[in-house]
């Protein structure tokens, strides 16, 4: 049995459903928070009162099982890496991954044996978001990243 993009090839009904998935999918943005160090403070101030995430439909969550989006902030070492990639396999379909700050995009300062050099080692990255530690502002503009790459995802087949 083969995935739904396999069943469907592009056309005006497709086309539509993609339009109105996409646009729900995006809307509705439910992040796992996987906060290691000190990005997860700024990544709290983002979720707080003054910057108010649930105006663009995002609610963080606390259960991989309800999430479709996973913030990792902070630095990863390789003893907190499998454990990482478990909560991502948890995660249900579809699912992505935003790193936040220097230490999850690319190690950061950290050129050691027990730090790992980049989350996208470990699992899928889509949006990096740069900055050590990068502000709430920067957070924010990551998500919309996420949602413009959300708003171009297709059901089809490209043919």
């Amino acid at each position: 049995m083969g995935l739904i993009e396999d069943r469907f090839r592009k056309n005006t009904v497709t086309d539509l459903a993609d339009f109105g998935i996409n646009w729900s999918r995006k809307m509705s943005l439910w992040p796992m928070t996987f906060g290691l160090a000190c990005c997860a403070i700024e990544m709290m101030a983002t979720g707080a009162s003054h910057h108010d995430l649930d105006r663009f439909g995002i609610v963080f969550r606390a259960s991989p099982r309800q999430s479709d989006v996973m913030v990792v902030a902070g630095t990863l070492t390789k003893k907190m890496a499998p454990i990482l990639r478990k909560v991502y396999d948890q995660m249900p379909e579809p699912r992505w991954v935003i790193a936040m700050g220097s230490c999850a995009s690319s190690g950061g300062i950290f050129n050691t044996y027990s730090v790992v050099q980049g989350v996208d080692t470990i699992v899928p990255v889509d949006v990096y978001v740069p900055g050590c530690a990068p502000r709430p502002e920067s957070l924010m503009y990551g998500f919309i990243k996420l949602q413009e790459k959300i708003e171009k995802d297709t059901i089809a087949k490209k043919a």
